[in-house]
């Protein structure tokens, strides 16, 4: 399905071939404001094939073409921002590249292999005038707002106390061996990147950005694969400690069953979102205020469960409501006003400081790296 295209359009570009960009081949198809014009591989043939399967998944009304290389799409007049999916280890010459032709950049995550990279990012696109985002999906959700409105009330959680997260899922032993994410010239930080960007960008939202004054960090599980040249983290745990008391912990693995649920307690309630990344299917996005209240009545010690469940009319993914679809809409939307949102660049900047201070803790013998 393809949204008809308003008169307002960005035309995009996608550097490379990840699966992510199959799903975000959709998102562009519905947003509306948005029109693919062109996919980049390594070879003509490499980008004509994703070009294919996407055609017989999701078919579109005009054509896309395909480009032999990164450089090539960049030098395109018909490109005003592009998608950068590459292994993290690329990013940061590609997103500077695309910055300097005057694109503005959308990128997968963790953006960069170190806060450095970020900044370097981030200044060449504040130079040439050009929007910087990066792509987590759930930033763009409706359900976040209901959130938000939950934790501002004082009510029904209270002073914040603890934020606890996970995001996990079980691969097979080929997969850490042949998979990009186990190769530490490619993506260097595993799951952390991989996952951790989430569960972290989640507590420092809930946190309205403040950065935690410490940060542990502990790799409990590490692997090589077969072109790697060092091991990388496949199961990571973190501790992350902010001022007025408040802490976080956050779990992240290749190891373990798919998972990707967040708590956030307070001194009156807690509230849990079972699915804060990736929706489970269908057509609402919810979450559970709990207020339990201990009851004592002699012989009698009762849990007194008080749940109130939360939720908004959005489809999880693929359709024009979604946050996939939601993300590159309100993309599209600053290209096309002409103005750009440092909100974006400084808060994926804030995610890789905590991210790179948990690395640097988990190297260190999960000592405290102050931020």
């Amino acid at each position: 399905m393809e949204a008809q295209i308003s008169e307002k359009c960005c035309r995009w570009g996608i550097l490379g071939t990840a699966n992510i960009a199959k799903k975000n081949w959709h998102s562009i198809a519905l947003s509306g404001n948005g029109k693919l014009v062109a996919v980049a591989s390594r070879s003509t043939d490499k980008a004509r094939r994703f070009i294919d399967t996407c055609l017989a998944s999701v078919p579109l009304s005009h054509t896309v073409d395909p480009v032999a290389s990164y450089e090539q799409l960049l030098e395109r007049s018909d490109v005003d921002a592009v998608y950068i999916p590459l292994p993290t280890g690329l990013r940061k010459n590609w997103v500077v590249r695309a910055a300097n032709a005057g694109k503005h950049v959308l990128v997968e995550k963790p953006c960069g292999v170190c806060a450095d990279d970020v900044r370097k990012m981030i200044d060449a696109c504040r130079a040439n005038n050009v929007q910087f985002m990066d792509g987590v999906m759930f930033m763009h959700s409706a359900r976040m707002p209901e959130i938000r409105r939950v934790l501002d009330d004082h009510e029904s959680i209270g002073a914040i106390r603890r934020i606890t997260s996970q995001f996990s899922f079980c691969a097979a032993d080929e997969w850490f061996r042949s998979n990009i994410r186990g190769n530490s010239r490619l993506e260097p930080a595993g799951c952390l990147g991989d996952l951790g960007w989430y569960t972290i960008r989640f507590t420092l939202w809930v946190m309205n950005y403040a950065l935690p004054r410490e940060v542990r960090g502990r790799i409990l599980h590490a692997i090589q694969g077969d072109e790697s040249s060092e091991e990388v983290p496949v199961e990571f745990q973190g501790e992350l400690h902010f001022d007025g008391g408040v802490s976080a912990e956050f779990f992240n693995s290749f190891r373990a069953n798919h998972q990707q649920w967040a708590s956030i307690s307070g001194a009156k309630g807690y509230l849990y979102v079972n699915d804060f990344v990736l929706p489970g299917f269908g057509n609402e996005l919810s979450f559970d205020v709990c207020r339990h209240v201990y009851e004592l009545d002699g012989c009698r010690f009762n849990m007194a469960q008080h749940t109130q469940r939360v939720a908004v009319r959005e489809y999880a993914n693929n359709a024009p409501d979604a946050q996939d679809t939601k993300l590159f809409r309100h993309f599209a939307d600053l290209v096309s006003s002409g103005r750009t949102e440092s909100h974006w660049p400084e808060i994926a900047l804030k995610t890789q400081q905590v991210l790179d201070a948990a690395l640097q803790s988990a190297a260190g013998g999960s000592a405290p790296v102050t931020l």
